[in-house]
């Protein structure tokens, strides 16, 4: 059967190049494994940060607060790779319709690594806040991050800023942060980015619970 499928793409051309132009467009790209490696970053600091033991001793863990929360917007950021989704599926001629699958797919599980990984950092971060204080500090804390995050997504896509340029080039991040908080297209597009980043995390947060309930449960029957 491959034999005569690799004959009937040999003997015509339009076929041979229709599926190297989809292999190519759906092969991840690089920028995507950095993306996810910088995503997963946070998730890993979370791990150290909020595990109840052994604890970090102070001078040690809030310096890594400071940077778990800086490189924290990288996660949510992946979501606004849905230009490269786009600027893929906008080509001539159309994909075929199992390209498009397979694509629809690759970016599906792209964008839920990334929320994934700020849902449950952010998730730790409130267990840890609830074992040590009261847990109303959760929901405000969320919404200041998402809010925070939501500025540097901006930041990162429109600016082309990174994390560390706080380190590499301090005097241009403040700078541009500054500026772009003074004027009315980064807040509208901020704006969305809080709306869009809400929204998903709530919804796997709570996802993530009923998961976790569940597991729970059959533990508990097996027992």
């Amino acid at each position: 059967m491959l034999e005569t499928f690799s004959a009937v793409v040999e003997t015509h051309p339009a076929i041979e190049q229709t599926l190297e132009q989809a292999v190519a467009i759906i092969r991840p790209g690089f920028h995507m494994g950095i993306d996810s490696a910088l995503a997963l970053f946070p998730f890993l600091l979370a791990l150290v940060l909020f595990r109840s033991s052994p604890r970090l001793p102070g001078p040690v863990w809030w310096p890594l607060l400071g940077v778990f929360i800086l490189f924290l917007p990288n996660a949510p950021h992946i979501l606004t790779d849905v230009i490269h989704f786009v600027a893929k599926v906008r080509v001539t001629p159309p994909l075929p319709i199992w390209a498009m699958s397979l694509l629809l797919l690759e970016y599906f599980f792209y964008f839920l690594f990334g929320m994934q990984c700020f849902t449950l950092s952010m998730m730790l971060w409130g267990k840890y806040l609830k074992g040590r204080g009261p847990g109303w500090m959760v929901f405000p804390l969320e919404i200041v991050i998402i809010a925070l995050s939501s500025f540097a997504i901006y930041l990162g896509r429109i600016d082309r800023l990174n994390s560390w340029n706080l380190v590499t080039d301090p005097g241009a991040l403040m700078s541009d942060t500054l500026r772009d908080a003074m004027a009315p297209k980064p807040e509208q597009l901020t704006a969305i980015f809080f709306a869009s980043v809400t929204v998903i995390h709530y919804l796997l947060k709570g996802a993530n619970h009923a998961v976790a309930l569940l597991l729970r449960h059959r533990g508990g029957e097996k027992s």
